[in-house]
């Protein structure tokens, strides 16, 4: 917790967002490897996207929730990708206060919505594992489309009362945000405010969101591996798991990062470590998920074939 600062001056009307100005030499390397990265991101979950909106094959509610998943991948890589790469180019890392704050509010928000999103996925194969035969009833259309608005519904409304908080903080002491975005812990090691009710709301929506969807998934995947583990053929068995092995390589990748990231106090925040988990987190995941969910599905890859014949 901080002390407050004397005189709290009115808020500033814009950042500068440091980057990664300390490391000049390698900039355009950067700047390449970060450009390539973003348009595969969106070129493969376009592909995605499209794929299953065009294949009758794949109108079901795992490629459904595949679906969404894929424009919260593009959405939230662009969040933050293209102003990094603006920065990296030109050399204009200045940001607006209100452009700062809706940065910030777009990054939490979808983080929250691909929590919620992962966790509806896991309940689909648990449902589809271990409850095969009420899998048409209970993950009909009218479920689907209440389950994918209710994360969407939880995702945006969730952080719009943490970003508030943050936007009426004062910074007093300096507008240099040594991050490369505006992130909740940067902003807040940055205020010369107190910035305890904010750190306390923190850790109420990362249990609430993060902790509550990483449990209802961990639940889900105790019932999944344990009915698994009861099919008595080994293909059986390798089938099965097939289905829900890329869904938990993206859920470990994602909460194994963003509990690096958020679950700790402020004063152990450790700007290389946090720079890169968050790099992890940007771009990993948004990544995978078209190589994890697309190379090893032969479902998707039949439809995907015949559409490039047709």
């Amino acid at each position: 917790m901080k002390h407050v600062a004397p005189e709290i001056q009115k808020n500033v009307s814009e950042f500068i967002i440091q980057g990664f100005s300390d490391t000049p030499n390698v900039q355009i390397p950067i700047f390449i490897l970060f450009l390539v990265i973003y348009i595969f991101i969106v070129i493969g979950n376009l592909i995605i996207f499209l794929t299953i909106m065009l294949s009758s094959d794949l109108h079901t509610p795992m490629y459904k929730f595949l679906q969404n998943l894929s424009i919260i991948d593009i959405s939230f890589s662009s969040d933050i990708l293209p102003a990094l790469l603006r920065i990296l180019i030109t050399k204009q890392n200045k940001i607006s206060f209100f452009g700062c704050m809706t940065q910030l509010y777009l990054y939490t928000s979808l983080a929250g919505n691909e929590f919620c999103l992962l966790t509806v996925m896991a309940y689909d194969r648990y449902i589809a594992i271990c409850d095969p035969l009420h899998y048409i009833n209970r993950m009909n259309k009218k479920n689907c489309d209440w389950l994918i608005s209710t994360s969407y519904f939880f995702g945006f409304v969730t952080p719009a009362g943490h970003v508030i908080l943050i936007s009426k903080l004062s910074y007093c002491n300096s507008h240099l945000i040594d991050h490369f975005f505006c992130d909740v812990i940067p902003l807040l090691k940055l205020s010369c405010s107190d910035t305890f009710n904010v750190e306390i709301l923190t850790y109420v929506i990362g249990t609430l969101l993060s902790f509550n969807s990483f449990l209802l998934t961990l639940i889900s995947y105790i019932y999944i591996i344990s009915t698994i583990l009861k099919i008595q053929s080994t293909h059986g068995r390798q089938k099965a798991f097939s289905t829900c092995a890329s869904h938990l390589t993206c859920v470990i990748i994602l909460y194994m990062t963003l509990i690096c990231l958020y679950m700790k106090p402020t004063t152990s925040y450790s700007l290389d470590r946090d720079k890169f988990f968050s790099l992890l987190y940007i771009v990993l995941v948004p990544l995978l998920n078209p190589l994890i969910y697309t190379l090893k599905n032969k479902e998707f890859l039949i439809a995907f074939n015949k559409l490039m014949q047709t």
